[in-house]
């Protein structure tokens, strides 16, 4: 493999990035010769990923609910800066965005849902818009936000999940949450739950997935990173807990969409293309001074990428908590893994599970066309009177 340009500057580094250009076209022609099929889904998947420019955005401070061990709250984000009220503001704000060449928004907060006018700002400026949300209150299935993508969480599943999340900023313990979020998108679209395990997840694991399929709904799998612990990704029964999740997996193929690289790549932070970590990572902002080392090391980073924070002018350090060892967040694992084209190289074997990993990336997000529903022979199955009654219900299938 040709040399990396990050490892040099002026002229060097414009024939250095020539031939590593050259060097990938002709190692990508040897791999997919006498292919088509794998070809066409290779380039399908590549042409599509090239034209996204993600940034992510903390819409608010605020949230309906204290999630315990949520980063934004354990480690103060919410009181790290101010919140701009305007409207106004927030749309100069999108418009500024465009100008620099990202067109699509990961909206995360505190909670998103609590200001509507915030993401419909963002829909009518952006051409790709998601949004991470805890499930409480639902986002409206109109027109405004129809095509609006949506990670929605689960924390280790079964009783755990009111234990973790059900939680009202007071301290007030209260049940439910989980199936409040069920009935809040049963038989939508748009919405992928992002299920964090941990360890003690394993006898809910199969429950959990289970009544996602029945909602007509998708899955990805997270891990939950106990940011309150010393240890975080230590997880003592981690080989049990990757076994269930596999199993589960195989019994509920269509309804998770994570790859079973990206599951070993989130509970066990190792993959096909090698180790996740803080100099690895590609979801950290390319304009604050604390990521120059890390931008310039040679591994990939998202172009254009930058979190900021509500008041439209601090940038936060990375997708996440800036904790970089007590954090595997799925989205960030999923980044990782579709930025590593060149490590995946070594054989059309690896190809082949490269494109497979940005395949199943993609198919979380309603406004791309990798999207599950969108699968040739694809349906969404909705409940009938009697099943919206009590009665057995149909669930969502791929045919």
């Amino acid at each position: 493999m040709p040399a990396d340009p990050a490892d040099k500057s002026g002229a060097a580094a414009r024939t250095a990035r020539l031939e590593r250009k050259q060097w990938l076209a002709q190692r990508l022609e040897t791999l997919l010769e006498g292919d088509p099929a794998l070809e066409n889904r290779f380039k399908a998947v590549r042409a599509f990923g090239s034209g996204v420019r993600i940034s992510e955005y903390h819409l608010t401070n605020a949230c309906n609910i204290r999630c315990d061990g949520c980063w934004f709250f354990a480690f103060g984000h919410d009181k790290a800066s101010t919140e701009a009220k305007s409207l106004a503001a927030w749309e100069d704000f999108i418009e500024a965005q465009r100008k620099k060449r990202v067109n699509a928004a990961l909206l995360i907060g505190g909670e998103p849902t609590l200001f509507l006018d915030r993401i419909e700002a963002f829909v009518k400026r952006m051409r790709y818009v998601t949004i991470s949300t805890n499930g409480y209150k639902a986002l409206p299935n109109d027109e405004r936000f129809r095509d609006v993508g949506m990670l929605v969480s689960v924390f280790g599943g079964g009783p755990l999940d009111d234990e973790l999340r059900a939680i009202k900023p007071g301290g007030r313990r209260f049940t439910g949450l989980f199936d409040q979020a069920l009935r809040n998108y049963r038989y939508d679209p748009r919405p992928t739950f992002v299920f964090a395990v941990t360890e003690r997840s394993v006898p809910y694991v199969r429950e959990t997935v289970r009544r996602i399929h029945e909602n007509g709904n998708r899955v990805t799998i997270n891990f939950y990173s106990e940011y309150n612990t010393s240890h975080p990704l230590r997880a003592a029964n981690q080989r049990r807990l990757l076994d269930e999740v596999m199993e589960v997996k195989q019994r509920y193929q269509d309804t998770i969409l994570s790859h079973p690289e990206h599951i070993a790549g989130v509970l066990t932070g190792k993959a096909w293309c090698g180790e996740f970590s803080g100099q690895t990572c590609p979801s950290v902002s390319s304009d604050h001074a604390a990521n120059s080392e890390r931008v310039r090391n040679g591994n990939a980073v998202l172009p254009f990428f930058n979190t900021y924070k509500p008041d439209l002018e601090t940038l936060e350090v990375c997708c996440t908590s800036g904790h970089c060892d007590g954090c595997r967040d799925s989205q960030a694992v999923y980044s990782w893994q579709v930025v590593s084209l060149e490590k995946s190289l070594q054989s059309k074997e690896n190809l082949q599970t490269w494109i497979e990993v940005a395949e199943s990336y993609w198919s979380q997000f309603i406004w791309t066309p990798f999207h599950w529903s969108k699968k040739d022979g694809a349906r969404l199955q909705r409940p009938t009177q009697a099943a919206a009654a009590g009665a057995p219900r149909h669930s969502a299938v791929a045919a």
